[in-house]
């Protein structure tokens, strides 16, 4: 227990640190927070083997595996608060649309790339590892996307419709991943699974969405009984954390498995909350900052899980590469030519794709279950490790200049840089004036 609180503490201190020592270069703090779970992880400091100065194991980063499932439930929860009717009434259409055929394009785009990588290394890298890394390159990271937008204040037309999106990849990656898993698992196995392919994907998501929109509701009911914005923001703390518990929860019924995908049973129960409690401004702002602390914890264990072992295989790093790059390249043109279709503005069709680069825990999550590949799995979860290394490092940072180029994060004012500077001076001036004598 005392090794579990210094390790977060530990992450805490050294992700606040490191926004101060990349300050110069202008970078977001989520990027900040990456490079410091990096550095006090198993692979740099924790080499040394000091209790207290870093992760000295992986299985000591998994330790704090409940920290990263809290922090995604508050993430998910945050981002379903963007699901407003009235917001959605003017941008449901274009969201809805943009998010599928830009993760499809994606998916498309990798699969093609590396079924051609396949095929001229003569089985190097196989169909079935081909498909499910296609699968995986849906997924966009919302955590990152959410922190940036929040730090630097971001408003506008992109923001609008960006969060939406990056809420609606979970749903579609569930089943674009279940589908291409389920065939990759019938080349290597010779089985086909019709069930495991569509079935449990849609009851998941089907599920995900009913327990969301039940724990909303009961959480706007029972806010009714506080007057205080005080026991109202306890509430909000206590449903999230219950339903990302429940969320958790599995079991058979005979050949389907029911199970819920915490991302989106957050999701729900934020957009259910937001849309039912007249109050729920106020209480998001109050959660917002109490939140704080949480996300950075959670950014520097995501930085420490990074593995920069992968860097020694160069058949990963090649292979990574081509991911890398057409999964890029079908988000952007996926979301360009999709955004034109729609009626988006110029501004939207340009940068909206680049700040859909992040990717972190949810395809961690698939690459997790393409272990069931066997040995084959264990390819699959390298080359996504070596991307999310690269995309998490680079993606904030690209999520920020797009949403600056754009218009919608807006340099500090005169104003507030006078004020600032006042109050700075005025607190020195406070500081070395001389104390008073008091008598004896």
């Amino acid at each position: 227990m005392v090794y579990v609180l210094l390790s977060i503490a530990v992450a805490v201190l050294a992700g606040l640190l490191m926004t101060r020592v990349l300050k110069p270069l202008k970078l977001p703090s989520v990027t900040a927070y990456l490079v410091a779970g990096v550095l006090v992880g198993p692979y740099c400091l924790g080499r040394i083997d000091i209790t207290g100065l870093g992760f000295t194991t992986m299985e000591s980063v998994e330790d704090l595996s409940l920290i990263s499932d809290v922090a995604l439930g508050f993430i998910a929860f945050a981002i379903g608060n963007e699901f407003r009717l009235s917001q959605l009434k003017r941008t449901g259409r274009q969201a809805a649309v943009i998010g599928v055929v830009q993760a499809l394009t994606a998916t498309l785009f990798v699969d093609v790339a590396l079924l051609a990588v396949s095929a001229a290394t003569h089985g190097k890298l196989t169909v079935a590892q081909a498909i499910t890394l296609g699968a995986i390159a849906t997924a966009t990271a919302p955590a990152a996307t959410l922190m940036v937008v929040r730090q630097y204040k971001a408003k506008g037309p992109l923001v609008d419709l960006l969060l939406p999106i990056v809420a609606l990849d979970d749903a579609v990656g569930l089943i674009v991943f279940a589908v291409s898993f389920g065939i990759a698992r019938a080349l290597v196995s010779g089985t086909f699974d019709l069930v495991s392919i569509l079935v449990n994907p849609l009851v998941e998501i089907v599920m995900s969405l009913a327990l969301g929109a039940l724990m909303g509701w009961l959480l706007t009911q029972l806010e009714k009984l506080f007057n205080s914005n005080t026991n109202r923001l306890n509430m909000s703390i206590a449903f999230v954390l219950l339903t990302t518990a429940l969320s958790m929860l599995e079991w058979e019924v005979g050949p389907v498995t029911i199970g819920f995908s915490s991302l989106l049973v957050c999701m729900m129960l934020g957009t259910v909350f937001c849309n039912l409690c007249p109050l729920s401004h106020e209480i998001m702002d109050k959660t917002d900052s109490w939140t704080s602390p949480l996300f950075a914890a959670f950014f520097v264990i995501s930085g420490a899980e990074l593995e920069l072992s992968v860097f020694g295989d160069l058949t990963i790093v090649l292979i990574g590469l081509v991911y890398i790059l057409t999964r890029s390249a079908g988000k952007y043109l996926g979301s360009f030519f999709s955004a034109k279709a729609t009626g988006c503005s110029d501004t939207i069709c340009k940068y909206l794709g680049i700040t859909l680069l992040p990717q972190a825990g949810v395809a961690l999550g698939m690459c997790v279950t393409a272990q069931q590949l066997g040995e084959q799995g264990d390819l699959i979860r390298n080359i996504t490790l070596f991307a999310i290394l690269i995309y998490e490092l680079v993606g904030p940072m690209l999520t920020k200049m797009s949403l600056k180029r754009a218009g919608e994060i807006q340099p500090m004012s005169e104003e507030v840089k006078n004020r600032r500077k006042t109050n700075l001076e005025k607190a020195k001036s406070e500081k070395d004036m001389p104390r008073p004598r008091h008598a004896k």
